[in-house]
Parts: structure tokens; sequence; C-alpha cells
């Protein structure tokens, strides 16, 4: 027909037409609309489309935003790295029984391999409520392949996790989870906590994020065979943190961590926040602690719930730990685990008090740096400072001393300055903000550069209290706790 542009040029016109769309970001009002409008425009934009949300805008959402299709994206537009990023604030209903609305962003349909979530903020806005049955701020995984989450910041879930990384049918693969921001996940009351970053997807990678005040698991894996955890952070500043990094579920995976290796992390404990006159170390205001720096089988979490089963081949190495805890690597029922080269830095103290959990037939170990349950492991390569133990069952039953200047005097990534790690393979540059890559190197080498300055942050700032606790020693009598200083 006369008149009519040439095809070529309508393609053209449309391509242009389709990116200026993704490019310009939905604004979050009306908000009475907002659910609708994103979900809508995943489901009816198909294969590779971008959600671009607006930078500085609250999105009230009633109901999870929803992947539908491959290679999909939500992001902020201009992919800021700060608090200028997109939230999306979980504000559907929750029922009398405790079953509402609880998961921000859900990328589990059977067509999500290769989506990304990057540059949001996600606030599960639970507040002082008790925990809602459901899942955890974002649900990923599934049944799909080369998922990416990055640079987002997810806080307060109204259910057990700030991240999960589910595994499907068992065929969840690839995923990578990195550079991003974590917590406060739950609170430390009996039965109230959250992990931060839950991990059942085998062959992940879980690298360079910062996980502040999880309270269940800093970084829970759940078999996930094959995945990589290095070069994170794990830190507590209010709340006790019942394991750092945990390597204890039996269920789905029955129990086989071949393959997953665990390194290179740092976790940081309770330190003083109160001095005290004529004292080398300090008062914990809420006595926070974390009760296990790293978990190894499903008997020093959960008993003899799992009878006779274990973990199996897993390995954990040059990991740093420092400030208060119960037991830094504590390990039972596993088989064919390497652990080795692990070790405190900085000023540590290791106290607990018997709980009321723990039963009466419970031996509960003297707090220690590193201890084994020998008995119930085989085929085990561990370092020579491990202590054997006679029973391992349930070691999330202590609880920290009610008081008393127990606690070293330290910093953390809360109370110093101190730069984030940042970029790593696939990663968006958080100098330009946008999505670019980097070579295996420049990850390393900034995985590196971040555990130097944890290292020099914490030497330099702890130099003078060393010396005064050198000056101030004095004998105390304890019998509900033992004190390392490195």
């Amino acid at each position: 027909m006369e008149g009519l542009p040439p095809r070529d040029a309508l393609f053209s016109r449309n391509v242009r037409d389709s990116l200026r769309r993704a490019d310009a970001c939905e604004p979050s009002d009306p908000a009475s609309s907002v659910t609708d409008r994103l979900n809508n425009l995943l489901k009816n934009s198909g294969e590779g489309y971008v959600l671009q949300l607006c930078p500085q805008e609250t999105y009230l959402i009633q109901a999870p935003i929803v992947f539908t299709s491959p290679n999909q994206e939500i992001s902020t537009a201009g992919y800021p790295t700060d608090d200028s990023r997109a939230i999306l604030l979980v504000s559907g209903p929750v029922f009398p029984n405790r079953t509402g609305h609880t998961t921000a962003v859900d990328g589990t349909c059977a067509t999500c391999s290769n989506v990304i979530l990057r540059n949001i903020q996600i606030d599960g806005a639970r507040g002082s409520s008790t925990p809602v049955i459901g899942g955890a701020n974002i649900e990923m995984g599934g049944n799909n392949k080369n998922q990416t989450i990055e640079f987002v910041r997810s806080f307060n879930p109204r259910a057990w996790s700030c991240l999960h990384m589910s595994e499907g049918s068992l065929s969840c693969d690839r995923a990578v989870v990195q550079n991003n921001d974590i917590g406060p996940c739950g609170t430390d009351s009996f039965q109230q906590w959250a992990d931060g970053i839950s991990i059942s997807c085998q062959n992940t990678m879980v690298r360079n994020n910062m996980v502040q005040g999880p309270t269940d698991g800093g970084i829970v894996l759940f078999g996930a065979p094959g995945s990589q955890v290095y070069n994170n952070t794990i830190w507590i500043l209010n709340h006790t943190l019942l394991g750092g990094i945990n390597m204890v579920d039996y269920e789905p995976w029955s129990g086989n961590y071949a393959g997953t290796t665990v390194y290179n992390n740092t976790i940081l404990g309770g330190f003083a926040n109160e001095d005290l006159s004529n004292s080398p170390d300090g008062l914990n205001a809420e006595h926070a602690i974390i009760k296990i720096g790293i978990a190894i089988g499903p008997r020093t979490w959960f008993g003899d719930k799992f009878k006779n089963n274990v973990s199996k081949s897993g390995t954990v190495h040059d990991n740093l730990l420092s400030g208060a805890f119960s037991y830094g690597i504590a390990i039972t029922s596993a088989i064919n685990f390497t652990v080795q080269d692990n070790s405190f830095f900085g000023n540590s103290s290791f106290i607990s008090a018997r709980g009321p959990n723990c039963t009466k037939s419970d031996i509960v170990p003297k707090p220690a740096e590193f201890i084994i349950q020998s008995n119930t492991t085989s085929s085990m390569s561990i370092s020579s400072n491990f202590v054997n133990i006679a029973d391992g069952d349930s070691l999330t039953c202590v609880l920290p001393p009610n008081g008393g200047d127990f606690w070293p005097f330290g910093l953390n990534p809360s109370n110093a300055s101190f730069t984030p790690p940042t970029g790593s393979p696939g990663s968006p540059s958080p100098n330009s903000g946008t999505p670019g890559s980097s070579n295996g190197s420049n990850a390393a080498r900034n995985g590196a550069i971040a555990g130097g300055v944890i290292i020099a942050l914490l030497l330099c700032g702890l130099a003078a209290w060393l010396i005064r606790k050198y000056i101030l020693r004095s004998k105390r009598e304890s019998q509900v706790f033992s004190k390392i200083d490195n």
C-alpha cells in the first residue's frame, strides 16, 4: 500500500519504542494499582523484558512481583547501589492465623531461567510482629538455571529468610548471589529468627555479600552441592545469631555437600559496647553473641532428629572469625569433610551459659574455638586445633551469659569506616551503576582487598586494647565461659 514506511523502518521504530518503554521507569503511584501494573508488565512483555523501577520511590505492593519469562530483569533505573534504589515494601494482608503476604519478588516460575534481580531494596516490613508463615523476602530458584541476584538490599522479612534460592525438584543450577547487603533479619527471641541468605540451588556462587544482623543462620547451605561461598562478611549488632554459616541441613539433598566450598569469609561475633574502668573487657548491653561461627553436621543443630544421617563431603577453609562466640567451628555427624586453616584474629571470647532448652541429659561442651564429636564423624581432614567433645547435640541450646564484662573490644562494618567488597564477574560496576562485566582476577583482587581492609581496621583499632588488657590483666574465676585473646 502506498504511503506506508518500509518494513525495515517499521521494525526499527518498534525496536526503538520497545527500548524506550524498557528504559522509562514505572512509577509507584498510584499505589492502588502498582502491584497489578508491575505484574502485568512482566506477564505481557515476554522474554527479555526489563522492568525498571524509579529511584527514590517506594512501591507498596500487596502481593509478590512475579517473573514470568526467561531473561527478564527487575531493577532500578540507572542501577544505583545506594539508598536511592527503589524500595519494594511488603504491604499485603496478614491474617489472624499468621499467614499472609511475605514475599516481594518471586522468580520460581517454570520458565524463569536467566532472570535477574538487581539494584533494588526490599523491606519485609515485619516491625515488632511475630513471624508470618510464608516465603522469604526474595524467592528465587526452582527448576531454573543461571539466575542472578546482585546489588540488592533485603531486610526485615516477615517470614523465615531475607533471601532464598530454592532447589526446585533438585534441578536448580548455577545461580549467582553477589554484592548484596542483607539484614537485619528476624529477632533473637525464641523461634522469632530469620536467615540472611538461604541456598539450596546446586552450583550456586555466593560471594561479596554483607550480611548484618541475621538471627537464625547468616548463610545457610541446604546441601546445595557444588556451591562456592566466599568473600562474604557476616556480623551482629543487637541480636544473638545462632549460626554464622550453616552446613547442617540433611534435607533436601540428603546431606550431600559434595563440591560445596566455604572459604575466605569473615564472621564477626559480639563486641563490647560499654566500657568498664579497670577491666580488660567490656559489657554488651544486648548480651549479643554468635553461638556457632560455622556449624557442620545435623546433630550440631537438630540433635537426634535425623538419627544417623550425616553431612557429607564439604570443604571449609581459610575463614576468619573475631568477637564473642560460644563455639567458633562445631562439627558432628559428618563424613569426608575437609576443615583446614580457619582462624581467629583480633580479640575473641568464648562464652555461654546452659540454656533452658538444653536437655538434662545433654553434656554441654565448654565454649571453645574449634570442637568436634569425633565418634560421629569419619574420613575427616581437620586441622590439629580441634578439641574432641563427648556430646555435640543441639549446641544452639546455650545462651550468652546474663551480663558481665566478658565481651572483647573490636570493630565491625557498622562501627568503623568500612567499604564493602564490590566488583565480581558478571556484576554491574558500582562506579558506573550500570550492568557490565569484569574478569575473575578482578573479583579475587577486590575480595582480597576487602579482607585486608577488615583485618587492618580490626588490628589498628584493637592494638590499644591489647596493650590495655596486658596492663590490666587480672585473675577472675569463670565457670560459664572461657576466653582467648589473640
